[in-house]
């Protein structure tokens, strides 16, 4: 027998400033968690799974029209047609008290209470799946604590929405300890609600299988659902599937002792053609990071929109579908010296003063924040301002283009 065990799906995550990013791919993109799920239900159907596990965070919040339940639904009786049964718990993203909108289920689908712990019995399979959906959003109590004990001669599986004892940034709902789980007597916990696939031990199986689908460039990797063998009445293996339809990843590009202009988009072809093998036939999400000492750094970080052209350009020729998300560019100068020229070396003098006095730097705070408000939503949905360092880093991209301006104009 075989069972699969998915979580974390967030149907139809509307994935915030997307749009603004990514214009006309805004939509493909956003509809990757729902042919992600179809895959999932493909996969079940192809390998005959005796059932189906999803351990909470199905959607990513209320609906905001029927058509996100409509398309579960539509999913839901594929597998009700195949004789496939789902078990489904709520997490803090789809808690009870956070979905306002309603559709009936098919028969095969069964929602574990909010209000306890329930347990659904399978003698003909010779399992007993026990669970807790949430209530409310943020769930502080350790659930496990409440789960009944294992039944005699069964199967035990925990399913649980659970950051363990923490697991950041997932928020804390529903701390328990792996020692908590183990002590339950159970044979497998269903973990989800962390992001990244873990298996915390195999004695018992604890597993977070990951998201079904990455939202953006800090969920990076292959992503899907878990495929657990059960033999004789023990699991026999929990490996990885990967149903991902979207790959986001990083990619650190070198440039240290680049100074021709052609340099960035030479040195990227051969990583991002890497980069597409690695995605396979999926939308390749890249996020790229530039360092190194490079006499181009002042050009990398005054012209923007060359840059971006350059690496759309090198795109183009590693071929696949390559989305460049972003380009953060990490460089140095690549000597040390000052400034030449006295209002340069004023300038450069002045800005280190600047960048290295936190006090100095508040007051540019109400400035960003006087631009923000200016511009389109999302348009700077990147720019996290309580980040450390944030200010530096800004002010740095600002030394950069002035001293880039100026020196073309001395």
């Amino acid at each position: 027998m075989r069972f699969l065990h998915a979580a974390d799906i967030h149907l139809d995550s509307p994935l915030l400033g997307l749009a603004a990013k990514a214009g006309g791919r805004a939509d493909h993109l956003v509809g990757a968690t729902r042919r992600a799920l179809v895959r999932l239900v493909d996969l079940a159907i192809e390998e005959q799974v005796a059932f189906l596990i999803i351990a909470g965070d199905l959607y990513d919040g209320d609906w905001r029209d029927f058509m996100t339940g409509l398309f579960f639904a539509g999913e839901m009786a594929r597998l009700e047609r195949a004789g496939i049964p789902v078990y489904l718990l709520r997490g803090n993203h789809d808690a009870e008290s956070t979905m306002t909108r309603r559709l009936t289920l098919p028969p095969n689908v069964h929602v574990f209470d909010h209000k306890k712990p329930q347990t659904f019995r399978r003698d003909d399979l010779g399992v007993a799946l026990h669970g807790r959906s949430f209530h409310t959003r943020d769930v502080t109590d350790n659930l496990a604590a409440s789960y009944p004990a294992p039944v005699a001669g069964l199967l035990n599986i925990g399913v649980l929405h659970t950051a363990l004892e923490g697991k950041p940034p997932h928020a804390r709902y529903a701390p328990c300890s792996p020692a908590d789980l183990k002590a339950k007597g159970y044979d497998y916990w269903a973990l989800g609600h962390v992001h990244e696939r873990a298996v915390i031990d195999r004695d018992p199986w604890i597993i977070f299988p990951g998201n079904l689908q990455g939202r953006h460039a800090n969920e990076t990797g292959p992503k899907g659902a878990t495929m657990v063998t059960v033999a004789e009445g023990r699991i026999q293996d929990a490996v990885p599937v990967v149903l991902d339809d979207v790959r986001w990843a990083r990619l650190s590009l070198d440039l240290t002792g680049a100074s021709d202009e052609r340099a960035p988009a030479d040195r990227a072809v051969a990583a991002l053609a890497d980069a597409r093998d690695q995605a396979g036939e999926r939308t390749l999400a890249l996020r790229i990071i530039f360092t190194g000492r490079t006499a181009l750094h002042r050009r990398l970080k005054a012209d923007p929109d060359w840059l971006s052209a350059e690496m759309e350009a090198a795109a183009a020729r590693a071929g696949g579908d390559i989305w460049i998300e972003k380009l953060e560019v990490r460089t140095q100068d690549r000597e040390e010296e000052a400034a030449t020229g006295d209002a340069l070396a004023d300038l450069t003098a002045v800005l280190a003063e600047l960048k290295a006095d936190p006090v100095a730097l508040a007051p540019l705070l109400a400035d960003i924040d006087q631009i923000k408000a200016r511009l389109p939503a999302g348009a700077l949905a990147d720019l996290d301002l309580d980040a450390p360092d944030a200010l530096a880093a800004l002010l740095a991209d600002a030394e950069a283009l002035l001293l880039n301006r100026l020196a073309g104009e001395a």
